[in-house]
């Protein structure tokens, strides 16, 4: 059964052009590890003043955190990333804490199909 996991994270002020241009790509070798722990779909949305949303799809989202917590790469990519996150202790792969889903369209209208 597809999980589907959100997140939300907050930037240091003065740092979200930089935290865009890191992302503007992602280091080849750590979008392999985030297929790799299978993890899909996942995208990163920018609010105001450099509120993070964060979205993405998987299988079993326990173990895609244990294969991410374990990687070497990912261990750098977060590490190179911890400089612009307020209010987080640990790696943000490993910290951010899930936002309770309350509503998807999809769930609720499979559901009242006849």
């Amino acid at each position: 059964m597809t999980e589907r996991v959100a997140f939300q994270l907050q930037i240091a002020p003065g740092m979200i052009a930089e935290y865009i241009a890191r992302h503007s790509p992602v280091w080849p070798e750590m979008l392999a590890e985030i297929a790799a722990s299978g993890r899909r779909d996942y995208s990163i949305f920018l609010g105001d003043e450099g509120r993070l949303f964060g979205y993405y799809e998987t299988d079993d989202d326990a173990a895609a955190r244990a294969y991410l917590a374990a990687s070497p790469v990912a261990a750098r990519w977060e590490a190179s990333m911890s400089e612009f996150f307020v209010g987080l202790e640990g790696r943000a792969d490993q910290a951010a804490a899930p936002l309770v889903e309350v509503f998807n369209l999809h769930d609720q209208l499979t559901a009242s199909a006849p």
